[in-house]
């Protein structure tokens, strides 16, 4: 692993010699180093999700020890990520694996198959259904007449709250949503312009804890049955859980549903920067989880199994060199 390791970083070195070279002899006059689009991208999410934190801290890790110039990029979340990442906009994103699914098959909001690869199962990500404590709403069904609001537009949590909808029988032309993200979704919340919002992401969501703070919310159940009817309409990635106690608005044993979340990159994306991508990750895992608690879940044995997509090239040989 470590001559692979130092193979990989001799090209890389390389590569960036000559990139230095032509612009000594080229480049007068480029934009001052402040000025310049970063090497590398990560594709995140809202600033108020967990996304957009994991992925700062882990390019905070990458610019440490890989010594590239690495950014995250505010984003809409799951499928604005996959697009960015297919595009070549971002070296590696973040998004659910039912999402991706459709990504890499064409469908939902997908025109055409994208041609991604897994890096890792990070963690698995819990649907919050959130309304005031005090609400007549006991029921995903009791939001029909509602304004509701489902994720922005161009996001996973839109894709899976559709989902959960049909299940429970409830057409989205009977819900009002504003479409909007986690963070505006808590300030309409605030403000009473809305009578609940979606979200889907690491547990404790942190913005949703510091509303729970401030007034008191109440988070909806998902049984059993709507879970089995969203894995039977769709790719059956989802599984039934409860939120563990102490999780601000849920009653106990208040179920849920979950989805894997992996970390994607295009088909075409460098061997050896994905390999030194994936080998950062689990280095920084305990740096990393010390602002992001959902990162203490990444478990090199789990992080494999990211059907459908396949690994990435250079993330399999990280996990295939790791075991010897």
């Amino acid at each position: 692993m470590r001559d692979r390791t130092r193979r990989f970083r001799a090209r890389r070195g390389a590569l960036a010699v000559l990139a230095a070279m032509l612009c000594l002899s080229g480049c007068v006059g480029s934009p001052p180093e402040s000025a310049r689009a970063p090497q590398y991208v990560i594709a995140g999410g809202g600033v108020a999700g967990i996304y957009y934190t994991y992925g700062k801290q882990y390019a905070e890790a990458l610019r440490h020890e890989l010594g590239v110039d690495v950014a995250v990029a505010e984003t809409d979340g799951s499928v604005d990520n996959l697009q960015r990442v297919a595009a070549g906009e971002a070296l590696i994103g973040f998004s659910q694996a039912d999402t991706a699914a459709d990504a890499i098959a064409g469908t939902g909001t997908f025109p055409e198959p994208l041609p991604l690869r897994a890096v890792a199962r990070v963690y698995d990500e819990s649907v919050q259904v959130v309304v005031p404590a005090g609400s007549e709403v006991r029921s995903i069904s009791d939001l029909a007449g509602r304004t509701v609001s489902l994720g922005s537009a161009t996001s996973g949590v839109q894709v899976i709250a559709s989902r959960v909808l049909e299940a429970s029988g409830v057409a989205l032309d009977q819900v009002d949503n504003p479409g909007l993200g986690l963070e505006s979704s808590i300030a309409a919340f605030r403000r009473g312009e809305i009578d609940g919002f979606f979200w889907v992401g690491g547990l404790p969501t942190p913005s949703i804890e510091r509303l729970a703070r401030d007034q008191p919310i109440r988070l909806l159940p998902i049984d059993a049955g709507t879970v089995s009817r969203v894995n039977a309409r769709h790719a059956a990635v989802y599984r039934l859980t409860e939120f563990p106690v102490g999780i601000s608005g849920a009653e106990p044993q208040t179920s849920t549903m979950t989805v894997p979340n992996y970390i994607v990159a295009a088909a075409d994306a460098d061997d050896a920067m994905i390999f030194d991508a994936t080998r950062v990750l689990f280095a920084a895992r305990p740096a990393i989880a010390r602002k992001v608690p959902a990162a203490e879940l990444l478990d090199r044995r789990q992080a494999i199994f990211t059907d459908p997509l396949e690994l990435h090239p250079g993330a399999a040989e990280f996990y295939i060199d790791a075991r010897r």
